[in-house]
């Protein structure tokens, strides 16, 4: 995933935006996980994992982005979309060997609190979300970047569902991406999954923009 907006307070709501080769086979969210009873997610068909994993009974939902920074070895590295499902799940934040993980942020909500996890091959970190509206990049909870800049003020003020219908641009300051790559391929946002948890229930909304755009 390569955007994701949170707001705090009542309802805690987040919105992931999953950017990723069009090509890379998925499903939509469902309850994929029998070693994660529980958790709902949609499902990458090629490593097994989740960009965003939800767990409506622990009122709790985790988020994962790909990061810059050191790769892992090719001779060691496993799938980062287990994080997700895993924290979702424990309500952890990992215990396990990063050196395995190429560089990822890993958001963790919960009622009590949003924490940001973050590898970069080298060094990891954790902080706290602040209150109101925050935007998580691949670089980050960083104000420089282009999106940030072209997207905050409007996640703060207009409804989000509006911005997702956005037309698919290769601007690097859009929020809803597609790129034609040289090679033929084609990196593009493929679903938003928006997630609101509350003390009385949790709800989500699934859109994918595949289908949109054929349809």
């Amino acid at each position: 995933m390569c955007t994701l907006i949170v707001r705090t307070g009542q309802p805690l709501t987040l919105m992931g935006v999953r950017d990723e080769f069009a090509d890379r086979p998925w499903e939509g969210p469902g309850e994929h996980w029998p070693d994660y009873p529980g958790v709902i997610g949609g499902r990458d068909l090629k490593a097994g994992g989740t960009w965003l994993a939800l767990h409506p009974a622990a009122r709790r939902a985790a988020a994962l982005l790909n990061a810059y920074g050191r790769p892992a070895p090719e001779t060691t590295k496993v799938s980062r979309g287990d994080l997700a499902l895993r924290a979702a799940y424990t309500g952890e934040l990992p215990d396990a060997d990063l050196t395995r993980y190429d560089p990822f942020h890993l958001v963790l909500a919960d009622l009590a609190r949003v924490r940001l996890f973050s590898w970069d091959g080298e060094r990891s970190s954790v902080s706290g979300l602040p209150d109101g509206t925050s935007m998580i990049v691949n670089s980050g909870l960083d104000p420089a970047s282009e999106r940030v800049i072209a997207y905050l003020p409007r996640f703060e003020t207009e409804v989000w569902r509006e911005l997702i219908t956005a037309e698919p641009s290769a601007d690097q300051g859009a929020l809803i991406v597609r790129h034609e790559l040289p090679d033929g391929r084609v990196f593009a946002s493929l679903s938003v999954m928006e997630v609101a948890l509350a003390p009385d229930g949790v709800t989500y909304d699934f859109t994918d923009l595949t289908a949109e755009r054929d349809g």
